[in-house]
């Protein structure tokens, strides 16, 4: 018959089979779905109506807020004007004009930007100009990569090696050879319940110097940590930490490589945590906030002195072998951009620094809450640790996840950890709504 066709049956737009989420149990999650449908300023909406604050930006994410006027017209703008342009042997320029703007807030040094489309792939591309840079300069057996225990890099198949949380890394293989890790900052005695930095633990970064004994200098070429880890429960460095992975790095000539995809963008009441903790990697890993996760976007800020090696150390006219279809791509920049502009114009990281301390007392306000067995906090991100059900690890903190939704609270859980990362544009009674929110959960839960 004129005007039909054959094909397979259209499936409700309800239908929630088809789509195979992201770290979610499926099973659990069709069976009762937890939907957002709209989002605006801290709130989102059910598609029923109902409001849900948002106290993670998203997934670490939104950090001026939903629906920022700024950044959405400059998605519109761009996608009406050029919805796309490759950056392989060419370019446009506002891909030239992002980089540029981003490396102006970029610690001092780091001024070379190659851009991605995610925190995973900023973290290979990462590793990647690491290996590359000492091959280019004559140093070809620096091959072997250093992580840490608990650390997140993302799911690549390098972010993973050099990750340390074990559910991310069993299923899939040996992954990269010539991986090591050092051990995590979790759990040192005497830092229970510390505000801001713990006092205690700076002595573990000294570990790098047994790895480095163990393999021999000539063959690490980078160390890669979360300056805060944050996917694993908000694990804050020890004073001094820091300060000393990057002097036997310095001493070992061995690259160290910050993966601020969570600290970045004022995240620490700071444009990086490189410099709250005024220590400077020689690559910085970024995504997220980058964009105010409007457009996917990641992006890997490098030395100079990295990008001059590699450029005069080439054994080739290209001289990264490296890059993506959707590099630098069009309406990421607008978005990027205009995010930038947002974050100064309101001048968000100074409000971050400015909410800091009444975020921290509120925090450890829970101090006495039922099943609270510790609270970590640095700028405006928060871990509330929980003791675990007997023989169900993780079952009650996924219990007060579900169970705050249900009562219009958008938290994160990482093992029975409890993250929060709110949106930079909080009040101080959103923050007391967080609060109450869980402790009346926690009351409740079991």
């Amino acid at each position: 018959m004129q005007g039909s066709r054959e094909g397979p049956p259209m499936t409700s737009a309800n239908d929630l089979d088809a789509f195979w989420m992201p770290f979610t149990p499926n099973r659990r999650f069709k069976a009762h779905p937890r939907m957002l449908s709209s989002a605006k300023g801290m709130i989102y909406k059910t598609p029923e109506g109902r409001e849900v604050l948002d106290a993670t930006s998203g997934l670490w994410c939104v950090n001026a807020g939903h629906d920022r006027p700024k950044i959405r017209e400059a998605i519109q703008r761009q996608a009406a004007e050029m919805d796309y342009a490759p950056c392989f042997n060419m370019g446009h320029p506002l891909a030239f004009q992002f980089a540029s703007r981003l490396a102006q807030i970029t610690p001092k040094g780091l001024d070379r930007i190659f851009f991605t489309n995610s925190g995973s792939e900023s973290v290979d591309t990462a590793l990647k100009i690491a290996l590359a840079y000492h091959r280019g300069r004559g140093k070809g057996t620096k091959t072997r990569l250093i992580g840490r225990e608990r650390g997140y890099h993302g799911v690549g198949f390098g972010g993973i090696s050099v990750g340390g949380i074990p559910t991310n890394r069993k299923y899939f293989g040996s992954l990269l050879t010539g991986v090591d890790h050092l051990p995590h900052t979790h759990g040192v005695a005497g830092n229970q319940f510390a505000k801001g930095q713990p006092e205690h633990g700076a002595h573990l970064a000294d570990e790098l110097e047994r790895i480095v004994a163990l393999h021999d200098a000539s063959n690490i070429a980078a160390v890669i940590v979360e300056p805060v880890a944050g996917s694993t429960g908000v694990l804050v460095p020890p004073k001094g930490y820091l300060e000393r992975l990057r002097a036997i790095c310095d001493k070992h000539d061995i690259l160290l490589i910050f993966d601020e995809v969570i600290t970045g963008f004022g995240r620490l009441a700071a444009p990086f945590a490189a410099d709250r903790f005024g220590v400077t990697p020689d690559l910085i890993c970024m995504a997220k906030g980058l964009t105010n996760a409007t457009v996917p976007c990641g992006a890997v800020a490098a030395s100079t002195k990295i990008y001059d090696a590699m450029l005069e150390g080439a054994d080739a006219p290209i001289e990264l072998f490296h890059g993506y279809t959707y590099s630098a791509h069009p309406l990421a920049c607008a978005a990027g951009l205009a995010t930038l502009e947002t974050y100064q114009e309101d001048d968000l990281f100074h409000r971050a620094a400015s909410m800091e301390a009444y975020w921290q007392e509120a925090m450890h306000s829970l101090a006495d809450a039922r099943h609270v067995i510790d609270i970590r906090n640095l700028g405006l991100v928060a871990g509330i640790e929980l003791s675990p059900r007997p023989g169900a690890a993780t079952a009650r903190a996924m219990e007060v996840f579900e169970t705050c939704f249900d009562e219009g609270l958008l938290i994160r859980v990482t093992g029975d950890i409890i993250a929060l990362s709110p949106p930079l544009i909080l009040e101080k009674s959103h923050i007391d709504r967080m609060v109450e929110t869980i402790r009346s959960v926690l009351a409740r839960v079991d």
